[in-house]
């Protein structure tokens, strides 16, 4: 395999081998015997995943069959998803999926991060179908650049102390980013405890409607929107496009009131709001296919769009993309949502909300929303099941697969006021979100340019532009060449050795 080097001239004093060359390497291997707990027998500990990344044990071992690892070499995960990951070592029984490396006479902390910069490439190149691995013919024919020894020093200290800076500012960039969640979430809980509108109600009395007045229009509503479901069925009947009474319309059923106890646990509404049932502001209803969807509409004739979960949960508030088709055989099994209707996941991640882009189907892991608009807006729904998604996710069954149910969402209570008080919420929501939104997006690109900086650096370490050469060192010639002599010497002493125990055997 022809492996790609980056040409880099290094400083006259360094010098570069393969990394194969040079490496000490050990891969490691499944204890025979293990414990839960730390005994007289099975005190070692067995360094996993788990111990490599979160320095957690799980298990003991007696050390039967197993290979050591050290706090002097540092680990490489060898197998999975974050193959070619370096950290730094521990004392203990080296895991299966890792590998322990050590470079003999060098400042290992120098060669740690040569192969930290390395890991992008390692790792996106790795081998294997099912499980990848790190290549070997890639990892051990790389170019490894050795500096002079009092140099590999100064550059692992110039590196740690730009880390340390680095890292101190990623930190606060991360908890700017939590408190952004955090303030969001603040401003939603005040939006629908009437507080951000507090200013606007005492100087709009005039827009204010009572209590009950909201009720009497809700209720209105239901039933002109009954009425004209049952005229549109009846219609359709008449002209023979329906031939069974499957399609009939129900009647709203009406849901019953909150008691004083559950109104007791819910947060207290200025006047002239009123709590209301999701149910009551719109129609709710699931997704379905029977159908399987199709991919390709040139070869299954899928010309109708079907929305995953997922790209629900990855939209931006408008679905706009989506991977599968339905075709029409597939549809007529299956609902055509008009443009504008808010979807809503209930299984797997609950509670995200986005519109159709487009007119579309889904499965039944989703709940469609219509909203009566002429008493609610639907981006007012939204955001309050922003708002709620902690308290949904709580109905879901402590299953391995979390779901809600239909019901879940139809019994779900909605503070609920005035049509130009849930405008005034949507304006200062919106403008505030985009202030946000905003915050956020330059705190990913931030945090972005902080690991392209951290690359940076690397990549300077090693091709001797970090740190001033000193012409006082002893050039790295010098070193590889002690290196291999006291190589050559440990080999002829294990020849030796070898010969003595096969003489004695005689």
């Amino acid at each position: 395999m022809k492996i790609e080097s980056e040409k880099i001239e290094l400083p006259n004093a360094w010098a570069a081998v393969k990394l194969g060359d040079f490496v000490e390497n050990e891969k490691g291997k499944k204890p025979k015997n293990e414990s839960k707990t730390e005994t007289d027998s099975h005190h070692i500990p067995y360094v996993d995943i788990q111990a490599f990344e979160e320095n957690v044990i799980r298990t003991w071992t007696d050390g039967v069959g197993c290979r050591v690892c050290y706090e002097t070499d540092f680990l490489m995960v060898w197998d999975g998803s974050r193959s070619g990951l370096v950290g730094k070592g521990m004392n203990g029984a080296l895991g299966s999926t890792l590998v322990r490396i050590y470079f003999p006479s060098m400042v290992n902390d120098y060669a740690f991060y040569f192969l930290q910069s390395k890991y992008q490439q390692i790792n996106t190149r790795a081998k294997g179908v099912g499980i990848p691995h790190v290549n070997p013919a890639l990892l051990w024919n790389y170019d490894f650049p050795i500096a002079p020894l009092n140099e590999q020093k100064c550059i692992v200290a110039k590196i740690e102390e730009l880390f340390s800076e680095l890292d101190k500012g990623i930190e606060a960039l991360k908890t700017a980013q939590a408190q952004l969640k955090v303030y969001r979430q603040a401003l939603l809980k005040h939006a629908f405890e009437g507080k951000l509108t507090a200013q606007w109600r005492a100087e709009n009395q005039d827009k204010l409607e009572t209590a009950d007045a909201l009720l009497k229009r809700i209720q209105q509503e239901r039933a002109q929107r009954y009425q004209q479901q049952l005229t549109d069925w009846q219609t359709n009947v008449k002209q023979g496009s329906l031939v069974q009474r499957a399609g009939k319309p129900k009647a709203p059923k009406p849901l019953p009131p909150l008691t004083a106890k559950e109104l007791a646990e819910l947060p207290e509404l200025p006047e002239g709001w009123v709590y209301s049932y999701l149910s009551d502001l719109g129609d709710l209803g699931r997704g379905k296919s029977k159908h399987r969807p199709r991919n390709d509409p040139r070869l299954f004739g899928g010309i109708y769009p079907f929305v995953q979960t997922g790209e629900v949960k990855a939209a931006n508030r408008i679905i706009r993309q989506y991977s599968q088709t339905l075709s029409d055989f597939g549809l007529q099994q299956s609902k055509l949502w008009p443009t504008g209707t808010l979807c809503i996941t209930i299984a797997a991640n609950i509670a995200e909300t986005a519109f159709l882009g487009f007119d579309g189907c889904f499965p039944d892991s989703v709940v469609g929303f219509s909203a009566f608009e002429k008493i609610i807006a639907p981006e007012y729904v939204d955001f309050f099941i922003q708002a709620a998604r902690t308290r949904i996710e709580a109905y879901a069954p402590a299953t391995a697969q979390k779901n809600i149910n239909l019901e879940t969402l139809e019994n779900l209570v909605v503070p609920y006021c005035s049509t130009p008080e849930q405008k005034m919420i949507l304006n200062i929501l919106e403008e505030r979100f985009s202030i946000i939104d905003q915050l956020e997006l330059t705190i990913i690109t931030s945090l972005q340019q902080s690991e392209a900086l951290r690359q940076s650096i690397l990549k300077k370490a090693f091709a001797g532009l970090l740190v001033p050469q000193d012409p006082h060192d002893e050039p790295a010639s010098k070193l590889l060449a002690r290196i291999k002599a006291e190589r050559t010497t440990v080999a002829k002493s294990a020849t030796v050795r070898q010969r003595g125990r096969k003489a004695e055997g005689e």
